[in-house]
């Protein structure tokens, strides 16, 4: 029998890489949230550690928000939010929505150049956050203080200047924006529409059974698209929203324990953390039914001891979160190695493309485009638009237009999507696209860079680590690596931060007076060897004891790093959220010794995360 995910195409040929989501069914957004409010009033809508607030709570709340920013806020404007999960986030999201306006999740530390950049470029008519965080124009322009249980300091901020004049506004329909790396130096904002958003989450709601009783974590970063599917599943499910602690986002078991406590039922984590929680055991009678995995590569399968039902998820930005999903049964076998990333949602049409845009046979290697219903409306931006989101082929049924994701994909004969990797510069890093592009812009506006190269390597811990060269300017005071990457920071979001940087006098260039950046590479290899036999000749970098020595060995692998010394800091060498996951299993299977993340990075240095873990070893014998 043919199925709607295979059916013969009008002037294709049959066995082509092309397949169909079933036909989608469409889905209300704010009017769901609502509806719930009046049928399930004292429900808990969200719960946030010892605060929780039902459907008719946080209705009211939403409606006093919209109320201080209704007559400064019009349909189609942008609305920043600089905030962390939270009762605030929640409300001011359903705010916005309310006003006809559109969201843009930035997150509560998005760089202060790098927001500054983004109100500059999009003209926000409102930034939502704390005061001291906001750029020049909204720190001193209008305030009105945003009232919502555990928030402090909170205001809706409107430009100084600020009249709607100038502002970029969203094409009709769109529900929210979205920022991606770009190129240029400058993020990319993608606006998506509320069909899109609607259908997706009418899908998901039906994927995972998602509905009242259940708890729904909200742990995804803000900044991440994946975060709207997740917040918005739960307010339109008559579900409650749980939000996770900062600790549960770095630490695997603390995350499992999480889990079991605030009783989630469905959750959703990205690839760099989900990994790290399916090495380990599974922990017995965790309520959780369903787990959907997205952001990056899924390198494993989940093993029989695993009770929920995983979802391995793929899908850009600029088509709505998800585009296809691979389901693993609980207790069942699922193979070795990376799944596949399985078929289309509904409403989704892929097909893999050769340069010309033209199908390919399934089981030829090519780019993944996209089209359909989850399509976005595009960026913000026309001529990007036109860039990536093009024509479809002329005998495609169903969409007049495709995304070009830059994926390397290959379609198998029964139609199940495998992911190869990407066919440009970009490069995922903790499951955040990334051009290198954008982190050499950033590096070259500070005066001491006169040019800058970034490079991927495989990241010893799976996924990509960058790597960055700077050639400094000759005049003026010497230049230190560590202040250059102190200070891109404010440019970049964290997972774009490089986590080495390498002073050089020049860069070698290729047949085509390009930067070689293989040969950068290559010398950056010879250079980690020489150093890592340097260190084993001078007695492991100056560690005093056998602990130190054994911290040094762990980071040094994790970080993909040779001159690692007990005075470094974890995070300035290069640490992230998911090396930090990492650290700590690592240490716990090491020392049997289980430590907190936000233990673990107060520490000022190497030496003292020793320390730590020799005080607190169950014989507590310091090396």
């Amino acid at each position: 029998m043919t199925t709607i995910q295979d059916r013969p195409l009008p002037g294709l040929l049959p066995g082509l890489s092309v397949a169909y989501g079933r036909p989608h069914r469409d889905g209300a957004v704010l009017d769901l949230f609502t509806s719930w409010a009046r049928r399930t009033p004292h429900a808990p809508a969200l719960i946030d550690g010892g605060l929780t607030l039902s459907y008719a709570e946080l209705d009211r709340l939403a409606d006093g928000i919209a109320g201080q920013l209704a007559g400064r806020v019009r349909p189609g404007d942008l609305v920043g939010l600089c905030l962390d999960h939270s009762a605030a986030l929640v409300a001011a999201t359903l705010a916005v929505a309310r006003l006809g306006a559109v969201h843009l999740p930035l997150g509560p530390r998005p760089g202060e150049r790098r927001l500054r950049a983004v109100a500059e470029q999009l003209r926000p008519a409102c930034l939502i956050g704390e005061p001291a965080l906001l750029p020049p124009a909204h720190r001193d322009g209008r305030h009105h203080p945003v009232t919502a249980p555990g928030a402090t300091g909170i205001v809706a901020a409107f430009a100084e200047e600020s009249d709607g004049a100038g502002a970029v506004r969203a094409p009709k329909g769109t529900q929210y924006t979205v920022l991606t790396s770009g190129s240029t130096g400058l993020p990319k904002a993608v606006a998506v529409g509320q069909t899109a958003l609607g259908a997706l989450l009418t899908w998901y709601r039906e994927l995972t059974g998602l509905g009242p009783g259940d708890r729904h974590s909200l742990i995804i970063g803000v900044a991440f698209d994946p975060h709207l599917m997740e917040l918005w599943a739960g307010l339109t499910s008559g579900a409650a929203l749980c939000v996770a602690p900062e600790a549960v986002r770095w630490d695997p078991a603390a995350l499992t324990d999480w889990w079991r406590t605030a009783g989630i039922t469905v959750g959703v984590l990205p690839t760099p953390l989900a990994e790290p929680v399916l090495d380990r055991p599974w922990p017995a009678d965790l309520p959780l039914r369903h787990l959907t995995v997205g952001g990056d590569r899924l390198r494993r399968t989940p093993g029989p001891d695993v009770t929920a039902t995983v979802h391995n998820a793929y899908g850009p930005a600029e088509a709505t979160v998800t585009t296809t999903v691979h389901s693993m049964a609980p207790g069942a076998e699922h193979g070795t190695g990376a799944p596949p990333i399985g078929r289309p949602v509904p409403g989704a049409i892929v097909l893999v493309a050769d340069e010309n845009g033209r199908p390919l046979p399934r089981g030829e290697a090519g780019e993944l485009r996209i089209g359909g219903q989850g399509l976005a409306i595009g960026y913000l931006d026309a001529e990007l638009t036109a860039e990536r989101f093009v024509s479809a082929p002329d005998d495609l049924d169903g969409t007049d237009r495709v995304y070009r994701t830059g994926d390397r994909v290959l379609m198998r004969a029964d139609g199940v999507l495998e992911f190869l990797g990407r066919l440009d510069d970009q490069v995922k890093v903790s499951g955040v696209r990334i051009e290198p592009a954008e982190v050499e812009a950033a590096l070259e506006r500070d005066p001491r860079v006169r040019r800058a190269a970034v490079v991927a390597r495989p990241a010893p811990v799976g996924g990509a680590q960058l790597l960055a060269f700077a050639q400094p300017v000759t005049e003026g005071a010497p230049v230190d690596g560590a202040e250059l990457l102190a200070a891109v920071r404010s440019w970049l979001p964290e997972q774009a931060v490089p986590s080495v940087l390498r002073l050089v006098d020049g860069f070698p260039l290729d047949a085509n007076g390009k930067i070689d950046r293989a040969a950068l590479l290559k010398a950056e290899e010879a250079e980690a060897q020489q150093g890592a036999e340097r260190s084993a000749g001078s007695g492991a970098d100056g560690a005093a004891t056998p602990t130190e020595r054994t911290v040094l060995r762990i980071c040094a692998g994790l970080l993909g790093r040779t001159d690692l010394d007990p005075s470094d800091n974890f995070l300035n060498a290069g640490g992230t959220s998911v090396t930090a996951a990492r650290l700590l299993a690592a240490l716990e299977e090491e020392f049997a010794v289980r430590l907190r993340a936000p233990v673990l990075l107060r520490q000022p240095d190497l030496r003292a995360v020793a320390r730590l873990v020799d005080e607190r070893r169950p014989d507590a014998a310091a090396g």
